[in-house]
């Protein structure tokens, strides 16, 4: 004790040393409340943590909120420290101190914020997360959190209330809500898409307005992130989905089925009544022998009511009906058409490409590959068996005819 008595008057000659070396020990006690902070209690906690068994236990493994609590130890240390130390003015011992209390307020906003992240990835967790996303509120949370804190922090070097400077602030409210605009409209679509349940995490949806086309993949405050089917991101403000017209695929999903809406286009002049001979040989279609045979007798018992009219006012069989009446034959036995659907085989509006004939039918699975598989095999099987019943695909003549009609035009000259 002696000698420090001795050491602390020989340094009081030395105001500039003693002030250096005071400095020094409470920079040297900040870092060791650091380390025991950090090296000590923070893994006696984690250590604790992995006891207790959890299935959320690798996201607190990954996000440490007491490791980032444990940095308000050392600017407690200096903020206390600071007033010990001799021949420093009075303004910068206050600077110091302002300082490591804006830290320590900044500090908790992040160790808030943190908490919020790991609330969030639990409820992500939860199959429910997908109806009722809270990733758009919980940023809501952090932005009045950091707000609040930057104004404590103002309020700090100012040295004036955070309720004084609120009310400072009403003057510029006007001036807030502009700068803020985009947050208040996201919040409150945010909030009309959660309570509408318009748009969940992995839903497929197309905008054609803002080349959106796949599944959303993140949904924010401000923006919903979609997955497009190029593996390219297309981000969309939040208030978009609310002002903007989008179709959600989520019904296809959910039915278990997906439309096929296709159509064949036929040479209309190819279309014409049918012979006995023609009907003849496409009875030996499994599908078509009832058919046929039923529709014959139907005709019958009409034209025996018009048995003194004219041959060309009765009723007779069409390669085209008889060829509608197959494909829907067709897909009533196919395995990949739902059953419990609509089967429709209609002609639609002839135009100049031809007479469009149109399947509207839905597959038993949703998948992209299988769905596409069903369809082609199906309009494959169309396109061709249609030569069997006298029909013509219509298309337009090609280079191929071209030639064709040119070498037929030179051997007859």
């Amino acid at each position: 004790m002696d000698y420090l008595k001795y050491l602390r008057s020989e340094l009081s000659h030395y105001p500039w040393l003693e002030t250096a070396i005071a400095f020094i020990i409470l920079i040297l006690f900040a870092a060791l409340a650091n380390f025991i902070a950090k090296r000590i209690i923070v893994r006696g906690i984690r250590h604790l943590i992995t006891k207790f068994k959890s299935p959320n236990q690798s996201i607190f493994a990954q996000h440490s909120v007491t490791q980032r609590f444990a940095n308000i130890v050392p600017a407690i240390v200096i903020m206390n420290g600071i007033t010990t130390i001799p021949h420093l003015p009075e303004k910068f011992i206050s600077f110091v101190q302002m300082g490591a209390q804006a830290f320590i307020f900044l500090t908790l906003a992040l160790t808030v914020s943190e908490v919020l992240n790991i609330f969030n990835l639990i409820y992500q967790r939860n199959p429910k997360s997908r109806n009722k996303p809270i990733k758009g509120y919980l940023q809501l949370v952090k932005l009045i959190l950091f707000v609040v804190c930057g104004l404590m922090i103002l309020g700090t070097f100012l040295k004036k209330d955070v309720f004084t400077l609120l009310a400072g602030f009403g003057a510029m409210a006007a001036v807030l809500m502009l700068v803020f605009q985009n947050t208040i409209l996201s919040l409150v679509a945010s909030v009309q898409i959660a309570s509408y349940d318009m748009v969940r995490i992995g839903d497929w949806i197309e905008m054609p307005s803002l080349n959106a086309d796949g599944d959303v993949i993140d949904m924010s405050l401000h923006t919903v992130t979609v997955q497009n089917f190029d593996k390219t991101f297309t981000t969309i403000p939040t208030n978009k989905l609310v002002t903007d017209t989008f179709r959600n695929w989520r019904g296809m999903s959910e039915s278990g089925c997906r439309r096929i809406k296709r159509s064949l286009f036929l040479d209309q002049s190819s279309v014409h009544f049918m012979s006995d001979a023609e009907q003849q040989k496409l009875k030996d279609f499994l599908l078509l022998d009832q058919y046929l045979d039923a529709k014959k007798s139907e005709i019958e018992e009409f034209n025996n009511h018009l048995s003194n009219q004219s041959q060309y006012n009765q009723r007779r069989l069409t390669n085209l009906g008889t060829f509608r009446a197959y494909v829907e034959f067709y897909l009533r036995q196919h395995q990949g058409i739902a059953q419990n659907q609509t089967i429709l085989v209609r002609q639609m509006q002839p135009t100049s490409e031809g007479l469009p004939l149109e399947i509207y039918a839905f597959t038993n699975t949703i998948a992209w590959a299988s769905y596409e598989a069903i369809q082609s095999d199906i309009f494959d099987h169309l396109i061709a068996i249609i030569p069997e019943f006298g029909l013509r695909i219509y298309q337009a003549l090609s280079g191929h005819d071209f030639q064709v009609l040119s070498a037929e035009q030179t051997d007859k000259t």
